[in-house]
């Protein structure tokens, strides 16, 4: 159902539900708020679509929006389940603008085109800054510094060439609509964000986003998929065919790489996502070792025998 304001745009209910949780003191939180709304129904458009029965959620969207991240993440991004079908965004389109529609978002959702082939499918999602603010009754926040021509984009991507070894589950969306969105466990994406606080280059510095996820996860003690990092490791050439991943191994390259990096330089990275930036101001070496210390491995063969047990008894 929605309900029809003095303007005469109608905001749904659903919408006004997901808008309840934010902040709305500025321009710059509508904006987020509208974002992290934008990228929900997004997800249900994708599984009326069917999308979910060839990929998954991963990344930090994924954490936040169904694991319970404390912080904002900008992108969409999925994987396929194997690395044996071609993958068009163009198949989904309908769907996630038809969805959007649904709740009052006129958007346009554009496959990128790509100048290389690389293993990345690219799409963007886009819509009018002021005519979504005005959906979601922000219109006295409108400044004049937001342009009539302005855009909300959102980059949605799915790895068509995963590395497989990862661990998936089903979770139910809880807004817009509960739907079961098909995701990356915890521990397999623990294992993807260790990776990428140890090797990932983002424009020549590091990515605080990384090193504040991962003592997310050691915060909450999720146990590490270590056969899926070493699996990453492996594909990217970082260890080698017979090597064997141990809990020491992993907290020693860790240690090794956060002393290496300028901890202020993330910190300036990660600002942007939090709704309290206090909560990077206790960072040192010191404090992450702390944390990485804590760093498990997720016991695979005997959850399989345990299970394996059950199933004869």
């Amino acid at each position: 159902m929605a309900i029809a304001t003095q303007g005469g745009i109608f905001m749904n209910d659903a919408v006004r539900r997901m808008l309840q949780p934010y902040k709305t003191n500025s321009d710059a939180d509508v904006e987020r708020a509208l974002k992290e709304i934008l990228q929900e129904i997004t997800l249900v458009g994708l599984w009326r679509g069917k999308f979910f029965e060839h990929a998954a959620f991963y990344g930090g969207s994924a954490l936040r929006i169904l694991y319970g991240l404390d912080r904002f993440s900008e992108d969409l991004d999925f994987t396929l389940l194997d690395n044996q079908r071609p993958f068009n965004w163009n198949l989904f389109e309908s769907n996630v603008i038809e969805e959007l529609s649904s709740y009052g978002f006129d958007v346009q959702f554009m496959e990128k085109k790509k100048q290389s082939e690389t293993a990345v499918q690219s799409a963007f999602l886009k819509t009018n800054t002021r005519n979504a603010f005005l959906q979601i009754e922000a219109k006295g926040l409108l400044s004049n510094r937001i342009h009539p021509d302005a855009l909300i984009r959102i980059k949605v991507e799915v790895d068509s060439y995963p590395t497989l070894g990862f661990d998936v589950e089903p979770i139910y969306l809880q807004e817009p609509l509960p739907v079961s969105i098909r995701v990356v466990k915890e521990s397999s994406l623990f294992a993807g964000k260790i990776h990428a606080a140890l090797y990932r280059a983002w424009k020549n510095r590091v990515k605080g986003r990384d090193w504040y996820d991962l003592v997310w996860f050691l915060r909450r003690d999720i146990l590490l998929n270590s056969h899926y990092l070493e699996e990453c490791m492996r594909t990217h050439g970082d260890l080698s065919k017979d090597e064997k991943l141990t809990e020491n191994m992993v907290k020693k390259l860790l240690i090794s790489r956060l002393e290496e990096i300028d901890l202020d330089v993330a910190k300036q990275d990660v600002y942007p996502f939090l709704r309290d930036p206090a909560q990077v101001d206790s960072w040192s070496v010191d404090f992450f070792r702390h944390w990485i210390n804590r760093l498990k491995f997720e016991q695979r063969l005997s959850k399989l025998k345990k299970n394996l047990e059950s199933i004869s008894d």
